[in-house]
């Protein structure tokens, strides 16, 4: 086996290094996609199955192999519906990158800090807020459910935007580069509507998780009951303790 692997690679032409090139891009970020989400422990039973067929068939072992290849089709439609939010995300994030403007992270770096205190305000006067700021999969889809805005980021605006009784303060805020484009925003709620009693199931921290599922937005959530401020990203949902947590978390994952 390992000598016509050998062989193979030897008498390797450019297009063929070209395939292999290609198929491993294609694992890495199926890798990235399922890293940290319950795809995971499916990806490994997947491999399991997969290492179970390769065996049964170079050993012969014709009724657990017959059983497996028969298997397989029905196995193909269960990844389909098993895996069709991170399938829907992985083809809208591949997309993205291709179109991603390489300017957009440093525009947004230079506003972050406003973003940062207008959080820490809203957080110590427990004023709810629900912040979503872009990162390589367009939030256009959810502009129109709310109000445009178009305005220059600023501490003020935000605060003024999540104020009680604004005709702005429900819904969410989508940052996209250095720009508020929107306001009042409707996000999609996850499928599966439990946070814990961590969380207390608020309609703000579901929906941050909802869009976080759907998009590689990062999220950020305000309690006004408490005044607690959490961070949604890749689908999950951490509270943050400090405005410094907030600043590290935040970055780090935008400029990964």
């Amino acid at each position: 086996m390992f000598a016509s692997i050998l062989h193979s690679l030897q008498h390797a032409t450019l297009p063929d290094l070209a395939d292999i090139l290609l198929v491993a891009v294609i694992i890495y970020n199926l890798a990235l996609l399922i890293r940290d989400t319950r795809a995971y422990q499916m990806a490994i039973g997947l491999f399991i199955i997969g290492l179970l067929f390769f065996i049964t068939q170079r050993t012969q072992l014709t009724v657990t192999y017959w059983l497996i290849r028969n298997f397989i089709p029905y196995l193909i439609i269960a990844i389909i519906v098993l895996f069709q939010d991170e399938i829907r995300s992985f083809l809208a994030g591949l997309g993205s990158r291709w179109l991603r403007r390489p300017m957009a992270f440093t525009a947004l770096r230079q506003k972050l800090g406003e973003v940062f205190q207008a959080v820490d305000y809203l957080s110590q006067k427990k004023i709810g807020a629900l912040i979503a700021v872009e990162k390589e999969v367009s939030l256009n889809g959810f502009l129109e459910t709310g109000t445009r805005i178009d305005a220059n980021l600023t501490k003020e605006l935000l605060v003024s935007l999540f104020f009680p009784h604004s005709p702005l303060h429900d819904g969410a805020v989508i940052i996209q580069s250095n720009k508020v484009t929107a306001a009042a925003c409707l996000l999609p709620l996850p499928s599966v509507k439990t946070l814990g009693e961590a969380f207390k199931t608020r309609t703000r921290h579901l929906a941050a998780l909802g869009l976080s599922q759907e998009t590689d937005a990062a999220v950020i959530v305000v309690s006004e009951e408490s005044g607690e401020v959490s961070l949604a990203t890749r689908g999950k949902l951490h509270k943050v303790p400090n405005k410094e947590d907030l600043e590290d978390r935040l970055i780090h994952y935008l400029q990964r």
